[in-house]
């Protein structure tokens, strides 16, 4: 039987450098210093998380752990804020559609969202500071708000289910160093179509 609390040590090695490389082309500081580009990257985010989390749902079909965990109506939320009618929201562009073959797989994809949680509450208070906001258009960034940390234990006690299987920690961990590939490949510097107010 494996250990407690291993399984996160040995996900968060595993996809460690991908999940460096994310940070590095995500430069998240010059891009959201000026409200456009903010903007750009809250739509970049919008496509992604608009087939992660169908894909996550098919996969994990669990609604009721997934359903606070979803932000997609949080990203739409913050655009509304920042001038974009639905249409223009449902518009945007989105990276081609995937099926996660499985609870283990779609686990594996919702650890990189879901930790995106915990630091996204800095980003939040870094554009609060930089643009005036007081919360309108800074729902995705401070996603569960005081109830991150209970909402990151609670994932983790639900993750490690995973680690007793080894078939399905290769695919939980495969998912995760996927997703953050795949982040790093849509958000990350590159052709951008500019998102209009």
């Amino acid at each position: 039987m494996r250990t407690r609390g291993g399984l996160h040590a040995r996900l968060r090695a595993a996809t460690d450098p991908a999940h460096r490389a994310l940070e590095a082309s995500l430069d998240w500081q010059a891009r959201v210093a000026t409200l456009s580009g903010y903007r750009n990257l809250l739509g970049r985010l919008y496509g992604f998380h608009a087939v992660w989390e169908s894909a996550i749902g098919s996969g994990l079909a669990d609604e009721v752990f997934l359903a606070p965990r979803r932000r997609l109506t949080r990203l739409a939320a913050d655009l509304d804020h920042l001038g974009l009618t639905p249409s223009a929201v449902a518009a945007l562009p989105r990276p081609t559609s995937l099926v996660f073959d499985g609870p283990a797989a779609a686990m594996g994809a919702l650890y990189v969202l879901e930790g995106s949680t915990l630091g996204g509450q800095l980003i939040g208070r870094h554009i609060a500071g930089l643009h005036g906001f007081s919360g309108d258009g800074l729902a995705y960034y401070r996603a569960h708000g005081p109830a991150a940390g209970a909402m990151w234990a609670a994932f983790r006690t639900r993750l490690e289910i995973f680690g007793e299987d080894p078939a399905a920690e290769a695919a939980l961990t495969g998912a995760a160093v996927s997703t953050f590939s795949a982040m790093g490949a849509w958000l990350g510097p590159g052709p951008e179509t500019p998102v209009a107010a």
